[in-house]
């Protein structure tokens, strides 16, 4: 609530400073309900709160006028994807591509449908939706290809509870108040995430804003982490020792039994 009511008092006097240079977009301030979320063993996932207000440049409720959709994305990184194809009865991989910036998570709310909202190329611009995220494969690919892989990319990312939308998913309130909910699942990646706010009007964005989120680890996940980026190769002759003295232990057992 405290939040709620900074983000509220720093939106009127923004409001303010407007309406003194003339400007006609809306002013919009965004926040989020943490600005950190910390992973650690037992983390479950978190839910986030994107919320804030939206007013008319002479300082009164917005709400009525726009609609809001609001994007949480998180770090992007290459994923090659391979698909299978089962050949004289054996499952192989037939065909593979790369997608060189593709976000790690992906979560989108607005108050309506997107395509309800602005046209397919505004949506590619701001990436509004899954069907719109720019994922950039490398290589040459034809149109079919590049559309099967991309859904492919984004189905299996939706499985993993990394990618979601939420067509109705915002909250206008008070004519002037916004809000959505996103759940951040338990193998999310760490990083930098950025929650974005745009505001729609007659097709096209008039106003953005943008607020950020770290997520990041602790205790023992994170001495693990930077155990394995700082001394990769040590690390690695660890994970074989374990294995095998796992494996030693496994038939001692057995032998026993």
């Amino acid at each position: 609530m405290r939040a709620r009511a900074s983000a509220v008092r720093g939106l009127l006097a923004l409001a303010a400073l407007i309406m003194l240079t003339g400007a006609e977009d809306p002013v919009l301030v965004p926040d989020v309900s943490q600005h950190e979320i910390v992973v650690q063993q037992g983390f479950t996932g978190a839910q986030l709160l994107l919320f804030g207000a939206i007013l008319n440049p002479e300082g009164t409720p917005a709400g009525q006028n726009y609609d809001i959709v609001v994007v949480l994305e998180g770090p992007s990184r290459p994923i090659v994807l391979r698909q299978k194809e089962k050949v004289a009865g054996v499952w192989i991989n037939t065909r593979s591509t790369t997608f060189q910036s593709a976000p790690s998570f992906y979560a989108m709310a607005s108050t309506r449908p997107i395509r309800q909202l602005v046209d397919d190329q505004t949506a590619s611009i701001y990436e509004l939706g899954l069907p719109f995220l720019q994922l950039s494969p490398i290589g040459a690919i034809d149109p079919a290809g590049q559309r099967r892989f991309s859904d492919g990319l984004v189905g299996l990312m939706g499985r993993k509870g990394l990618y979601h939308q939420d067509e109705h998913g915002v909250a206008i309130t008070s004519r002037v108040l916004y809000r959505a909910a996103v759940a951040v699942p338990s193998n999310v990646q760490t990083g930098s995430y950025t929650a974005e706010t745009f505001a729609i009007a007659h097709g096209r964005v008039v106003a953005s804003a943008i607020s950020r989120v770290e997520v990041r680890k602790a205790g023992f996940e994170r001495a693990v982490a930077d155990f394995s980026n700082h001394d990769a190769f040590f690390y690695g002759l660890f994970v074989v020792a374990v294995s095998v003295a796992m494996g030693w232990l496994a038939g001692r057992v057995f032998a026993r039994r």
